[in-house]
């Protein structure tokens, strides 16, 4: 605490950082590490594992090293209907086909009647409704002379703002680790780095998936730029782009955690046609990003520099559901929060998006895994919830022993999900041609998403 309070007195007096984060040595063997200069001078660390698959014979007596996955893959009609009204009222009508998000006790996906979701943009949430042009009088008045409240303002639906209309097929298959047009990208969030997804990516490579999972900018062992510019949400979301482009194969699946969310969102939205799955895991709501000018990381660096140890705790303690050795050792394992204060400042400052809102996740028809941890205190789960309500395919399962770092927490548990959700594919069997459209509440599609899965000490072995 000491020597942090010192290098902070320092950076304060020569007005440069108390250091310079660069490529840092890991102790994990070099064998599938690679550092990508994604621009000029912009050099990123990317774990690929790319395992060897066995060759399987064939009836004519040749080998081949994958099994063909568009013999059992489904289509699925993806029609909707969003609607923005310049109350702040966004209306999504489902016209396609939505799928049952039973993922755990069956195989196979049902399909559900189409719906009609009402909510209100987050912008609007503070404004007052527009007043009801012929109110209608009290008829009952309390003996007593006094008045009831009025029931409040209804909100009248006006012409439309903006309407998007989405209609189009998408075919969603099986991804076993024997398919060789299958890749896994794992994206981590602020502070953390590639490390927290170690028990993933061993995971599914022993399972033969190919597994990528880059270090951001300015964290774990990428470089470092001196420059706050380097570190906006859309610097951060071209380089993940080149990330992409370099490693895509025909399917992918891509796996977020917090703020890495946002940039599996926006790769699923410029490429449907590649990104085939999405897991988003406590990545809040699909509102669009905007930084919090009250924010303590809105603090000079020298002086977070200085509150780096009170950082570190108020992290552990948040992230975590427990704070024990086990934990400890998970987050220094992990490198979650080492970064510079320079960075720390640059990555909460730079988070603007204001595209990302929720039609923009709307207009999504990739299927989406969401995984909360009941006992994030960054995320509370009804952000989780309203993003299950915008998306087209959203499967929400809450974990109820894990935190903010469920993967890290929970390893076994978060595996056997995500595991399930690769496997998984819709029974078109099922589909009910004579249904017919059915509108329901906000409460009642929440409820009939939400999952929850009771972790125990048996998962956990």
């Amino acid at each position: 605490m000491l020597t942090s309070i010192t290098e902070g007195i320092l950076c304060c007096l020569t007005g440069k950082g108390a250091s310079l984060v660069l490529p840092l040595e890991t102790s994990v063997p070099s064998d599938g590490f690679e550092f990508v200069e994604v621009k000029p001078g912009r050099v990123l660390r990317v774990r690929h594992i790319v395992p060897e698959r066995q060759p399987i014979e064939t009836e004519a007596g040749k080998e081949k090293t994958d099994v063909d996955s568009s013999s059992n893959s489904s289509s699925v009609h993806c029609k909707r209907k969003i609607t923005v009204y310049r109350n702040g009222q966004l209306v999504i009508e489902n016209l396609g086909d939505v799928l049952h998000s039973e993922i755990l006790q069956c195989q196979d996906g049902d399909l559900e009647p189409c719906s009609t979701v009402e909510v209100e943009l987050a912008d609007y949430k503070e404004m007052p409704s527009s007043p009801d042009p012929n109110p209608i009088p009290p008829t009952d008045p309390s003996p007593q002379g006094e008045q009831k409240p009025a029931p409040p303002p209804r909100r009248r639906r006006r012409k439309p703002k903006r309407t998007v209309h989405i209609d189009s097929k998408r075919v969603i298959s099986s991804c076993k680790g024997t398919h060789s047009d299958v890749a896994l990208f794992f994206v981590h969030g602020v502070g953390g780095s590639l490390d927290i997804w170690n028990s993933q990516m061993d995971f599914f490579s022993r399972l033969g998936y190919e597994v990528i999972a880059p270090d951001l900018a300015g964290h774990g062992a990428s470089t470092a730029p001196q420059i706050a510019a380097a570190y906006t949400f859309y610097a951060l979301a071209e380089d993940l782009r080149a990330i992409f482009k370099r490693y895509a194969r025909k399917r992918n699946i891509i796996i977020g955690h917090s703020y890495g969310v946002s940039f599996c969102t926006f790769l699923a939205h410029e490429y449907p046609d590649l990104v085939h799955k999405v897991v988003m895991i406590n990545g809040g709501g699909p509102t669009a990003l905007e930084p919090s000018l009250c924010s303590i990381f809105q603090l000079p660096s020298c002086v977070l520099h200085c509150l780096s140890p009170c950082l570190a705790w108020s992290f552990l303690k948040a992230g975590f559901a427990r704070q024990g050795a086990k934990e400890k050792q998970l987050l220094k394992q992990g490198n979650a929060f080492n970064v510079s204060p320079f960075v720390l400042r640059a990555m909460m400052s730079g988070q603007y998006w204001p595209e990302g809102d929720e039609v923009y996740h709307a207009e999504l028809t990739v299927p989406i895994l969401l995984v909360h941890g009941m006992c994030d205190k960054f995320v509370p789960v009804d952000e989780d919830q309203r993003m299950a309500e915008i998306l087209l395919f959203a499967f929400l399962k809450v974990i109820e022993e894990g935190s903010h770092m469920v993967m890290m927490e929970c390893p076994d548990t978060v595996n056997t999900l995500l595991h399930e959700f690769f496997l998984w594919e819709p029974d078109m069997s099922r589909k009910d041609g004579n249904s017919k459209p059915e509108t329901v509440s906000t409460g009642t599609a929440v409820s009939d998403i939400i999952q929850t899965l009771r972790t125990n000490k048996n998962m956990e072995k």
